[in-house]
């Protein structure tokens, strides 16, 4: 896989005891290193125009006020210094360029992945939340949407937590197909099933809030019954994946119990629906809080599209994973 990274990311401090600091990235670099075929790429930051595109300027000039007056707490979860403003930015720039990347052809083992943070799912419209600024997702979907490289855009939220901002940015709009999979009842409490879209964007949102405790054959079933069957109906321009790794069995914040291989496996279940669909494929990161974890689960992804087949789950889905199967499939039409 090709990564965009770049140094000004590490530059975003948020304190020794804040979750989200700049040991992920390195615990990432570190995994990376023991892999064949990592190359880095270092893109521009995204302009305030792409950033504006998703999110009211007002509020853009917010946060780059605030960050030149020094940061601190905007919540008691989102934390910013002076040099959160220019790596907020860079995040966003390196997920544009993800979007670009595969919408130009980039795939197989040159399909591209942004590592960047601050991460950006729970960005608002107009608020900073959940560690997030700008929704970096979401910018790189309005970036390809803008230039006219696509004209329907689906992005795919596997992060364990549900992606209110993404959710609330295009919940209006039917070109952009938004799908989260998350535990259900976690941070920020939003996700229900019955959340489907507004207006031009009814049913255009998709969410499957699992149970706590859920597990590799759990989500194997989703993505199997619900997941690929709805990208299959969208049939998007581009496919970008919110690619959270913190319903790892080992993450310190969830209580999920996904393991490595599981990811291996939504990451295979991804590639084939995009090489049967001719569909362009980029990774964005979002969450993930256990180095070792978070570091294995991105070397999963990359080695996926290395040809690395990981380990079929073991057991059965639950059987509240397979009622709101049903459910899902019944509301979003996709069979019985």
């Amino acid at each position: 896989m090709r990564f965009g990274y770049t140094e000004t990311c590490l530059e975003h401090d948020t304190g020794e005891r804040h979750p989200e600091t700049a040991d992920r990235l390195r615990a990432i670099r570190r995994g990376l290193a023991r892999k064949y075929g990592v190359e880095y790429v270092e893109a521009e930051q995204a302009s305030v125009e792409a950033v504006e595109a998703v999110h009211d300027p007002a509020y853009v000039e917010e946060v780059r006020e605030f960050c030149a007056g020094g940061g601190g707490n905007w919540d008691p979860d989102t934390v910013a210094v002076e040099a959160t403003w220019e790596a907020a930015l860079a995040s966003a720039g390196l997920a544009q360029w993800a979007a670009e990347e595969a919408v130009s052809g980039a795939e197989g083992r040159e399909t591209p992945f942004s590592i960047g943070r601050p991460p950006g799912h729970h960005a608002l419209s107009d608020d900073a939340m959940g560690f997030c600024f700008f929704n970096n997702a979401a910018v790189a979907a309005q970036a390809t949407l803008d230039a006219g490289t696509t004209e329907s855009v689906a992005i795919l939220d596997w992060d364990v937590h549900h992606g209110n901002g993404t959710e609330e940015i295009f919940e209006d709009r039917g070109d952009v197909f938004y799908l989260s999979i998350h535990e259900q009842g976690l941070y920020p409490g939003t996700g229900a099933i019955e959340e489907t879209g507004e207006g031009e964007g009814d049913g255009a949102t998709l969410n499957v809030p699992l149970a706590a405790g859920a597990d590799d054959a759990d989500y194997g079933y989703v993505f199997e019954r619900v997941i690929v069957p709805a990208l299959t109906g969208f049939d998007p321009d581009l496919l970008i994946v919110s690619a959270g790794f913190d319903a790892h069995r080992h993450d310190p914040i969830s209580r999920m119990r996904v393991s490595t291989d599981g990811y291996g496996s939504f990451t295979l279940a991804l590639e084939e629906f995009s090489e049967e669909s001719d569909t362009p494929l980029a990774f964005v990161l979002e969450g993930g809080y256990g180095l070792d974890t978070l570091s294995e689960g991105v070397a999963m992804v990359h080695e996926v599209f290395d040809g690395h087949r990981p380990l079929e789950p073991d057991g059965e889905p639950t059987d509240a994973t397979r009622e709101l199967v049903d459910d899902l499939r019944g509301r979003h039409g996709l069979g019985s």
